[in-house]
């Protein structure tokens, strides 16, 4: 099984098992070893016991129980709970069913074959997964829109408001998100790290292992050659950050391959930036087709000020897209940026409002994977 970034879990105070940690219920060596192999790769220190564990909360407090088809008699009288995994090895094994029913099991699992599928249900226990981050992609409509200004704005202003916030640098060729936010020097992992990742990471190490600017974690790009992820590290990494939970923002280049169309395969929603002007309008044509083939939510931004005939529900509607809002021009900004100042950095801006507005508005659609304004 392909290694993941993992973060070390303590064992809690008092002798107990760690915060979040799985318990394994068995005296199968083969199978326990098996098992502590795969809460290993999950990044989960379980606690083990042969039976129901004698200790108070023993059985009631961990997340997942996993009990070995050997062990599962041992369990009678046990209270009913959620989270109980019954694991086997022979497929043959008609009985199991009957003793999965008579534990309560939600899942009867048989390894090897269930493995990848455990080891993602031990993570999701030990990080103590919730409701997934709202996740929003920006792109420009043509070259030099101001897509990465917004991103990095939508990510400030989230990241003030409170909100956990990570911010995804997605363009090797954009010249570096933490250049824009005043933190080129800030400690912490660049793409280049994560281009191996395969199967999950933890986002819990994920979130600790980036450079922290503007209360927000950044994910970018160092000053090295690699100029490309591999599509299966794209995913592993932003399936990691929408975890955590919170705000996910994702700066896109303007183009669609196999790494873009993992990113945009995540996104609950995505913002494209069209410069008030036909040539714009023009190119963002291509661009918006390119990423509807994946992206079902892509609304406009349109970056004024428009001039007649042109006003921004002529451009969505000239676009076919839904209008997210006009963004107006932010007097000064290019000389708060050589001073250091993050874009969305003056809250009184017209920036910072637009972004300000738009988190109000925007929440997550339970259940659907999408997003309400």
């Amino acid at each position: 099984m392909a290694e993941s970034i993992t973060p070390r879990r303590m064992a809690a105070e008092g002798g107990g098992a760690a915060r979040g940690a799985p318990l394994i219920v068995t005296e199968d060596e083969r199978l326990l070893d098996d098992l502590l192999r795969l809460c290993a790769a999950a990044g989960a220190e379980p606690e083990v016991s042969p039976g129901l564990p004698e200790r108070d909360g023993g059985w009631e407090s961990p997340p997942l129980v996993l009990v070995g088809a050997d062990a599962a008699h041992r369990l009678d009288g046990a209270a009913r709970r959620p989270g109980v995994l019954l694991i086997g090895r022979d497929l043959d094994d008609q009985d199991i069913w009957r003793r999965a029913v008579g534990i309560g099991a939600d899942h009867v699992l048989f390894l090897p074959d269930a493995e990848t599928w455990l080891v993602d249900r031990i993570a999701d226990a030990a990080e103590g997964v919730g409701q997934q981050a709202l996740t929003v992609g920006v792109i420009g409509g043509r070259g030099g829109a101001g897509a990465s200004v917004l991103a990095c704005a939508l990510a400030v202003t989230a990241a003030r408001s409170g909100r956990r916030t990570m911010l995804i640098d997605a363009d090797p060729l954009g010249g570096g998100l933490d250049v824009l936010l005043g933190g080129e020097g800030a400690v912490g992992l660049r793409w280049p790290a994560f281009a191996d990742s395969r199967g999950r990471v933890a986002g819990s190490a994920l979130e600790e292992a980036l450079p922290e600017l503007h209360s927000l974690r950044l994910l970018s790009w160092d000053r090295g050659d690699s100029l490309a992820i591999a599509p299966e590290a794209v995913r592993s990494v932003l399936a990691a950050a929408r975890r955590r939970g919170g705000v996910v923002v994702v700066d896109l280049p303007r183009r669609v391959d196999e790494s873009v169309t993992e990113a945009l395969a995540q996104l609950d929603l995505g913002l494209m930036v069209v410069p008030a002007e036909l040539r714009a309008i023009t190119a963002a044509h291509r661009v918006a087709a390119a990423v509807g083939t994946v992206l079902r939510d892509l609304r406009v931004v349109v970056r004024g000020p428009a001039r007649p005939p042109l006003d921004d529900e002529e451009i969505a509607r000239l676009l076919g897209l839904p209008l997210a809002g006009a963004l107006p021009a932010e007097p000064g900004l290019t000389d708060a940026l050589a001073k250091g100042s993050p874009p969305g950095g003056d809250e009184r801006g017209p920036l910072a409002r637009f972004c300000s507005t738009f988190w109000d508005r925007t929440s997550p659609t339970r259940g659907s994977g999408g997003a309400t304004p």
